[in-house]
């Protein structure tokens, strides 16, 4: 599974402007689900905020994954914001956050959750793959990032 098959361009926004850490994950929510069609993005909203509620998703290094199942989500995807100021999310290392990943799929996708977690984590560990995704001015940029990244 590539990260690029669970996201399209019309999910990515660049500039993505967001005050805080709820503002940012209901604005991918709402992005999310207007571009999957899912008819009941506060259940996804729900779901997301629940599993923030456990333990920050700010994975260090100006990045945030925010992730949760819902049963009103048909299929595993994405939707991405790079924001123009970084907002708090409580990250592990404290730093403010830059670049979110939404992550979202039902209850029955869990395996394929957790390779997708591990799959974006893994690519931002590395400094010149994320520096390259902080540079991006728009979706189409960012989607060529990612994908030259996953063949890297």
């Amino acid at each position: 599974m590539l990260l690029t098959d669970l996201l399209s361009p019309s999910r990515v926004r660049i500039p993505f402007k967001a005050e805080d850490k709820e503002a940012v994950i209901r604005q991918l929510v709402e992005l999310f689900a207007a571009d999957a069609g899912v008819a009941r993005a506060d259940d996804v909203l729900r779901a997301v905020q629940e599993r923030e509620a456990v333990l920050s998703t700010g994975v260090g290094n100006g990045v945030a994954i925010p992730h949760g199942k819902s049963p009103a989500v048909a299929e595993l995807g994405m939707a991405v914001g790079l924001l123009e100021s970084p907002v708090d999310f409580e990250a592990l290392d404290g730093q403010p956050v830059r670049l979110v990943f939404l992550l979202v799929g039902p209850e029955t996708a869990a395996g394929a959750h957790i390779k997708a977690l591990s799959r974006i984590s893994r690519l931002v560990r590395h400094p010149e793959i994320r520096e390259r995704l902080f540079a991006v001015r728009d979706a189409g940029e960012f989607m060529a990032a990612l994908e030259e990244a996953e063949g890297a």
